[in-house]
């Protein structure tokens, strides 16, 4: 088995870089590979991303509607039904191991689709209405997470 002291590069795998404007020699002198005049061999020149040789450009010519609005809140939704083979005290981990969200760094929101036959207690950023009448009707309580409790 190799040691990590003996791993080298497979061979081929690794080029020299071309040094350019070296002389006539080197094959890259005088223009350095870059042909004779023109835009792209001056300094600072080159075509810019999107540019259609003055044609409009695509992203100027399709017509734009609406606007994102970046201060979205984007939630995972987990059902009330789901809640009920969990049981007891269910917050973000407890969602996470059971496989309802994928991750704690986004915030989570409860909907009120199922029945609830267990009193839960819920910790979660946000409860629709009828899946927080759901749980209370169950015996089990909603807390709200706050802005300060999500880091």
């Amino acid at each position: 088995m190799a040691e990590l002291h003996d791993l080298s590069p497979v061979p081929g795998s690794r080029k020299n870089r071309k040094r350019v404007g070296r002389g006539p020699g080197s094959g890259t002198g005088k223009t350095s590979g870059r042909g004779e005049k023109g835009q792209k061999a001056r300094s600072g020149g080159g075509i810019p991303a999107g540019f259609e040789g003055g044609q409009m450009p695509l992203h100027r010519r399709i017509p734009k509607r609406g606007f994102t609005n970046f201060n979205r809140v984007e939630y995972q939704v987990v059902n009330v039904g789901s809640l009920d083979a969990l049981g007891g005290a269910v917050d973000g981990r407890a969602l996470r191991d059971a496989g309802l969200v994928r991750s704690l760094r986004q915030p989570i929101k409860i909907l009120g689709d199922g029945e609830l036959s267990t009193a839960v207690q819920v910790t979660a950023h946000a409860f629709s209405k009828s899946a927080r009448a759901k749980i209370e009707a169950a015996g089990g309580s909603a807390t709200v997470l706050g802005a300060a409790d999500q880091a």
